[in-house]
């Protein structure tokens, strides 16, 4: 007889989860932050607010965001004027477009990361499914299942209305799946679409108006599994540990509610000075194991909320100011665009990494951090090791 111990060991990987690949897209309607303003409060009948479209120009220009991709566009905002109200009954409009273009997004980036890996999708054993646009059921993992032709029998996971932290929580999930199943592969998908939470703007809200100058849309997918096959498969970074937490005196720092007017925002504290207060201590935790406390000794992958919270995490950390490049080049191209972020910054760095012809995927260096901040201020800490880059010859 087999004893439940060997089994056991038969199930698990021997190495750590690693990321095989990784796919990026995003709508083909590009808005430009500075004629944003303009069209934003044209649209949406406000030109009359002029003292609120002037803050909301100053919003946009101390975005640091260049330009930002969306689903929602002229004439789907003309066919649902609801959605262009501050507060409008309007969740079904909503919900029909994002129910519809979140997975088709999620397909886009999947099939990039897909092709990439180089195996055969029928090799894909998990998906994990993440969006905090819109909800369904069958759900958005179903959707792609469906959209992509994967076997009826991947093992799904679909997280709703996670927030912005959830680029980690997805990663930490994967890491977990991939190392306790041997000869997993799991895709992961984050897809988000700002069609729930677009809306007019109000003078009584000011904090909407910061998501309205912030938020875009964009999905991303990677491929995560352990014990890479090296004649196939490209290993890019390795998942070490992964942590959540709440931080203390944070409640109702960040809110989102689903309602009949579509998702809405609020933003009720100093959002950066709470992460920036509290994120040496997650530091601390994630790489006393390892034995570093030299912060610029680390590559980093921080999710971009908005450039206050960069600047203090930057000034509080004495970071060397190329440490967020990576960072910023994603928010001043794509906004912030909620769970996808991470990975596009992920993917941004192994490119320019591999560019510069530095020595691994981590801009040179070995070890990393990732970090997702969101709702209920939850902060995800993800330590990364890098891989080196193939040298081309």
């Amino acid at each position: 007889m087999v004893s439940v111990d060997e089994i056991r060991k038969t199930q698990r990987a021997e190495g750590p989860a690693t990321v095989l690949a990784i796919g990026t897209a995003t709508p083909s309607n590009c808005v430009y932050q500075a004629d944003y303003p303009d069209y934003y409060f044209g649209i949406t009948k406000s030109d009359h607010m002029t003292e609120l479209k002037e803050k909301f120009k100053r919003m946009c220009e101390k975005s640091m965001i260049k330009k930002r991709y969306m689903h929602l566009n002229e004439e789907i905002l003309k066919e649902n004027p609801n959605m262009c109200a501050y507060m409008a009954s309007s969740l079904d409009a909503r919900q029909d477009i994002v129910v519809v273009e979140v997975p088709k997004l999620g397909k886009e980036a999947a099939s990039k990361a897909i092709k990439e890996w180089g195996h055969s999708k029928s090799k894909i054993t998990h998906l994990i499914f993440c969006t905090t646009s819109g909800v369904d059921m069958p759900g958005a993992d179903y959707q792609l299942t469906k959209l992509l032709g994967l076997r009826p029998s991947v093992k799904r996971f679909m997280m709703y209305q996670q927030g912005c932290f959830a680029g980690g929580t997805v990663l930490r999930l994967a890491k977990d799946l991939a190392e306790n199943n041997r000869g997993a592969r799991v895709l992961v998908v984050c897809s988000e679409i700002t069609a729930v939470t677009f809306r007019g703007p109000a003078d009584t809200h000011l904090d909407s108006l910061v998501g309205q100058a912030l938020f875009g849309d964009g999905a991303a997918a990677v491929i995560v599994g352990a014990d890479p096959d090296v004649s196939i498969e490209r290993p890019l970074f390795e998942l070490v540990s992964a942590a959540q937490t709440i931080l203390p005196d944070s409640h109702g720092a960040i809110d989102g509610h689903l309602r009949e007017v579509g998702l809405t925002f609020h933003l009720l504290k100093d959002v950066p000075g709470l992460i920036s207060k509290n994120i040496e201590k997650s530091l601390e935790e994630a790489f006393a194991p390892i034995g570093i406390t030299d912060w610029n000794s680390l590559f980093w992958i921080a999710h971009p909320g908005g450039p206050a919270i960069l600047d203090n995490v930057e000034t509080k950390l004495a970071l060397k100011e190329e440490k967020l490049r990576a960072t910023r080049h994603v928010l001043s191209e794509y906004g912030n665009m909620s769970s996808a972020c991470v990975l596009f910054i992920l993917d941004e760095m192994r490119n320019k990494s591999a560019q510069e012809g530095k020595a691994t995927t981590g801009e040179g260096l070995e070890w990393g951090v990732l970090f997702g901040f969101g709702p209920g201020l939850t902060v995800e800490t993800v330590v990364l090791h890098s891989i080196p880059t193939p040298q081309t010859h």
